[in-house]
């Protein structure tokens, strides 16, 4: 005789088969073109050629004799052989390690075949592709598109496009996992209170149990805006939850708009506090996120490789200098770098290179992530045809969200 299953059939929580309701974000899995991407740390790049591969493209980076950076498509145009295997024979170019054809860094083209002599008939006929580079922050950007590029300063957020000196440390690394993930995951609202509960960079602070939030748009940035924190709850017929452990100290809640703050300050960083951000955490096209604590910004940009792949960049701005400057980076070498970028950074490592999305089911702290997905719908906010929507968000609050009203997601 079969057993009654007690309460009923359950509901089979069926999500969406594919990302169809956003056409643009589906077909993005490689990356967003017409952008500038960070690719390396402007000390590791020199003489001696490197590789990387940004948005499925082959590219290798190398300094002429006058340091300045240059980028070409990694690849021969003899055999095929990446060109960052090579090295400069002669200044201001690259040579192939294979049969020695010589490109100069400039313009890509072809200068000399050393194995074929002097006056080799090919020399000049033809050339690698060449790609805009620019540094700032810290590192080589590498400009990917169709067009000509916009300037480097228009796209970097705002206080950096002309702030006082400032300290840098960070973290540049390939993972796995697909960069629209990423990006979702480092502007999500509902993961950070639980799965980062455990980590070391919030190890003494208590982490609220969940949090009501509201988006907000402010030109080219989406802003993540809390409006209430809850540090336990009670759960019918479950218990009672919390964050709170004995050795835990609960922060101070009066931060105002950037009560999203969980660690406090004593004391704010003038220059942060001039920018008068909407909200701690924000993110931008091509997948940008800013999370503005009181003492420093930290910056993740999310740099697609190819499908699957990212390259990530995590960068800690302090507005420092003189002594102050040299504490944060003794700070910084000394554990926040194994703190913050490693532990509490690795730990989205992990659940991103485990997501297997789509299908998914959402639920109403999901409106952060539909922001954004609705952000990469609109355009490439520097093309010269963008148009901003007539809808675009303005103010969006977790009620209306998936699920928010009969508990079904999209």
């Amino acid at each position: 005789m079969a057993r009654r299953r007690r309460g009923g059939a359950a509901k089979k929580a069926t999500g969406r088969a594919d990302w169809s309701s956003w056409p643009a974000y589906e077909a993005a899995a490689s990356g967003l073109r017409n952008y500038w991407y960070p690719v390396y740390w402007s000390a590791e790049v020199g003489r001696k050629p490197v590789g990387v591969t940004v948005c499925g493209e082959k590219i290798m980076l190398q300094r002429d004799q006058h340091g300045v950076a240059h980028a070409l498509h990694d690849r021969c145009l003899h055999r095929g052989v990446p060109l960052s295997m090579g090295v400069e024979e002669f200044p201001g170019t690259v040579t192939c390690p294979y049969h020695a054809w010589t490109y100069d860094l400039s313009t890509g083209e072809l200068v000399a075949v050393i194995t074929d002599g002097p006056d080799s008939p090919i020399c000049g006929k033809v050339a690698v592709e060449t790609y805009p580079v620019d540094e700032a922050v810290g590192l080589v950007w590498v400009f990917i598109g169709d067009r000509e590029p916009h300037p480097l300063h228009e796209q970097l957020p705002e206080e950096l496009q002309n702030p006082p000196p400032y300290a840098v440390g960070g973290r540049v690394e390939d993972r796995d996992g697909d960069w629209r993930l990423f990006a979702e995951n480092g502007f999500d609202e509902g993961h950070a209170k639980y799965l980062h509960r455990t980590s070391y960079w919030r190890i003494f602070k208590t982490m609220p149990t969940w949090n009501i939030v509201h988006i907000e748009r402010h030109g080219r940035w989406i802003y993540r805006i809390e409006d209430e924190r809850h540090w336990e709850a009670e759960f019918p017929g479950l218990g009672t939850w919390s964050n709170a452990r004995p050795w835990k100290i609960k922060p101070r809640q009066h931060q105002g708009k950037m009560l999203g703050n969980t660690g406090g300050a004593k004391r704010n960083d003038p220059y942060i506090l001039s920018q008068d951000l909407p909200g701690f955490a924000s993110l931008s096209l091509p997948g940008v996120l800013r999370i503005a604590y009181p003492q420093f910004i930290h910056y993740e940009f999310y740099v697609p490789i190819e499908k699957g792949r990212t390259k990530y960049v995590g960068v800690m701005v302090q507005f420092k200098t003189g002594l102050a400057k040299a504490v944060f980076y003794a700070k910084y070498l000394g554990g926040i770098r194994w703190l913050f970028h490693g532990n509490f950074s690795a730990q989205d490592g992990w659940m991103v290179e485990a997501t297997d999305a789509p299908p998914e089911r959402l639920y109403r702290p999901d409106i952060s992530l539909l922001e954004w997905r609705r952000l990469v719908e609109e355009g490439n906010p520097f093309d010269d045809d963008y148009v901003m929507p007539e809808d675009a968000l303005t103010s969006s609050k977790a009620s209306d969200a998936p699920g928010s009203a009969d508990g079904d997601g999209a």
